[in-house]
């Protein structure tokens, strides 16, 4: 299959390394400085299972992108996404597949308005990296976990070549019959960790060493189940299980890259992360409340007024 990674950022550029490292066929769509500079420097990743780089990896502009791909591997923040569509659009044609791994959901309502629900896979992924000032992606930990599958928990001869694609390309790919709910848990607890640390400006060990920090991230993640239980994906009970034990975690330092960028006076999607969940708790139910969740939008919502106003 012929992969169109868009962007070669933290994320997406991490995984189109790895499956170009391991001979796939890739192609980054990215702005013309970064092209300029992978020409020159190469694809660098810096992790603890093993520094590689990757030298003069292929490349495409906007408005300069040949035709169709097979696959395109969509990883973006939320706030560049309407950009990102518009760009890769040439990319799709009938028989593309369009593989997102953004946070949340409502990306998905946007693909399927552009390129139609039959082409938009699920996927989810977790890893923790960062781009260094020089270009280099640096991960961060051994994670490095990339889940994909078919909305309806089918298995179609066109998802097993994606996961031919993904197999073996050095990081954790899996094939999931049960995408949708999965992408659920991971919005259930990263918007419990986003909203927790967020408010608390803190990571998981100096919240729960407080007094209450441990009830707050409890009662955040009970209302972010209940929301995802209301939308007919109820968290299993062994992720649930697993969330409390990493939520409460005595001397953790975990935190949610939402904090790594309020602290950095960086955007954050506030809105995409836990704005769509109330959003979608408050349709499924108008009279519900949430009163730890909207505390702390409230919170990220008057951080971003600031940002705005401070920069404007």
């Amino acid at each position: 299959m012929r992969v169109l990674v868009v962007g070669a950022g933290a994320t997406g550029g991490y995984f189109g390394a790895r499956l170009a490292a391991a001979g796939r066929d890739v192609t980054f769509l990215v702005r013309p400085a970064r092209a300029a500079r992978l020409a020159e420097d190469g694809l660098s990743v810096r992790s603890p299972l093993g520094d590689f780089r990757v030298e003069g990896p292929a490349t495409v502009t906007a408005g300069a992108i040949p035709g169709p791909f097979d696959l395109v591997l969509l990883s973006c923040k939320a706030y560049d996404l309407a950009g990102a569509l518009d760009d890769v659009a040439p990319a799709v044609g009938s028989g593309t597949l369009v593989l997102p791994i953004l946070n949340g959901l409502a990306h998905l309502d946007a693909l399927d308005a552009r390129f139609g629900p039959e082409r938009v896979l699920g996927g989810s992924c977790a890893i923790a990296a960062t781009l260094s000032p020089e270009g280099e992606i640096v991960q961060m930990s051994e994670l490095h976990a990339l889940t994909f599958g078919e909305r309806d928990g089918t298995r179609p001869d066109r998802i097993a070549r994606v996961a031919t694609v993904m197999e073996g390309a050095g990081f954790a790919a899996r094939l999931s019959d049960k995408i949708l709910l999965e992408m659920w848990e991971k919005w259930v607890f990263l918007a419990t960790l986003a909203c927790g640390t967020g408010l608390m400006r803190a990571p998981i060990g100096d919240i729960v060493a407080a007094p209450g920090g441990r009830d707050l991230l409890l009662g955040l993640l009970d209302e972010c189940r209940g929301i995802a239980a209301g939308a007919g994906h109820a968290p299993r009970e062994k992720f649930l299980e697993t969330s409390r034990g990493t939520l409460t975690a005595a001397g953790s330092r975990f935190t949610a890259s939402m904090l790594r960028d309020i602290e950095k006076g960086a955007r954050i999607e506030a809105d995409h992360i836990v704005g769509d969940l109330l959003a979608r708790g408050r349709q499924a139910d108008p009279d519900g409340a949430w009163p730890h969740l909207a505390t702390a939008y409230t919170h990220l919502k008057a951080y971003e007024n600031r940002r705005a106003r401070e920069q404007g």
